[in-house]
């Protein structure tokens, strides 16, 4: 039996324009060429590419390892990061076809087992996109997510796994090219789809390595976003915060005119201080999470306050 260094949570540009309707539509700026190069570098046996919605992209970059004979001993296998009717994430990895958004979790979970595939719940008690108590329907959880900065929401994730011995494993979530590999698991498997699925299902997969997103990357991910998604990010001020567009619109004005400004930084810092106070209330003092579903800036204000 050999032993596999895998990712199990990255993305690439093919992930972009299948987020969602709440999401930005330009998700991640990696190329294929550059993730089986990041990976090669890296020493990766495999990875899963773990595309919002979508398996498009899979044959492209199958296609593009097979051409080139350097990344031959590497493994790129199927994942779709799926979004459920209420907003949440769930991970398909080794389906054959396609899972659309919004069925329902267990809809999702039923299809992937058709499929003969392995259900994960992705940072299951972030603030967003997360499944919470609802994580326990997956087979795996990702009991280490490298953008959960808030520190917070991946010691809930653990203790849930824990608690209901399910297995754990880490997801680095990469959409920035150096963040890919930031978490590695160890599959106890011959590095092939099959039997990584098997193991993987009988809890024969370990965490490796863990890290989190630094500042910089959050913020190149950030400004990936912003640049290629004004005209729908107007729009979606426009329609969700008719109140405070002046005040929106004026700080994308002053993005534009320094990208690089210092400021950014302490919001970032700002940010990450209020995310850490909204998820004590939430994970650990026992507050309704519910309440974040609209992504209403004012009523997440108020409970950061």
């Amino acid at each position: 039996m050999g032993l596999i260094k895998a990712e199990l949570h990255c993305h690439n540009s093919f992930s972009n324009f299948h987020v969602g309707e709440d999401d930005a539509p330009y998700d991640c700026d990696i190329t294929i060429q550059q993730q089986l190069e990041r990976a090669h570098a890296l020493g990766l046996d495999a990875f899963f590419v773990t595309n919002h919605n979508t398996l498009d992209g899979y044959s492209q970059i199958l296609q593009y390892k097979n051409d080139h004979e350097k990344y031959k001993k590497i493994q790129v296998f199927r994942a779709e990061e799926i979004t459920t009717n209420t907003g949440a994430h769930v991970i398909a990895y080794g389906i054959n076809k396609e899972i659309k958004a919004g069925l329902t979790l267990e809809e999702i979970v039923d299809e992937i087992r058709k499929q003969d595939g392995i259900s994960c719940a992705p940072h299951p008690f972030s603030l967003l996109d997360a499944l919470r108590d609802d994580a326990i329907k997956c087979d795996m959880i990702e009991v280490f997510n490298s953008n959960n900065v808030d520190l917070i929401s991946n010691a809930k994730a653990t203790q849930f796994s824990l608690q209901h011995n399910k297995i754990g494993v880490a997801g680095s979530d990469s959409h920035v090219l150096s963040t890919l590999g930031r978490c590695v698991n160890v599959i106890e498997s011959e590095n092939s789809l099959d039997d990584a699925l098997f193991s993987m299902k009988h809890g024969k997969i370990s965490i490796h390595q863990t890290g989190y997103a630094k500042e910089q990357e959050t913020l190149e991910h950030i400004k990936y976003k912003i640049n290629n998604s004004k005209d729908y990010l107007a729009e979606y001020i426009r329609e969700h915060y008719p109140n405070s567009e002046w005040m929106m619109s004026l700080l994308l004005k002053m993005y534009d005119l320094n990208q690089n400004s210092y400021m950014w930084s302490l919001v970032y810092k700002l940010a990450v201080y209020l995310m850490k106070r909204v998820s004590t209330k939430i994970n650990i003092r026992g507050y309704d999470a519910a309440k974040l579903h609209d992504r209403n800036l004012a009523t997440m204000l108020r409970m950061a306050i």
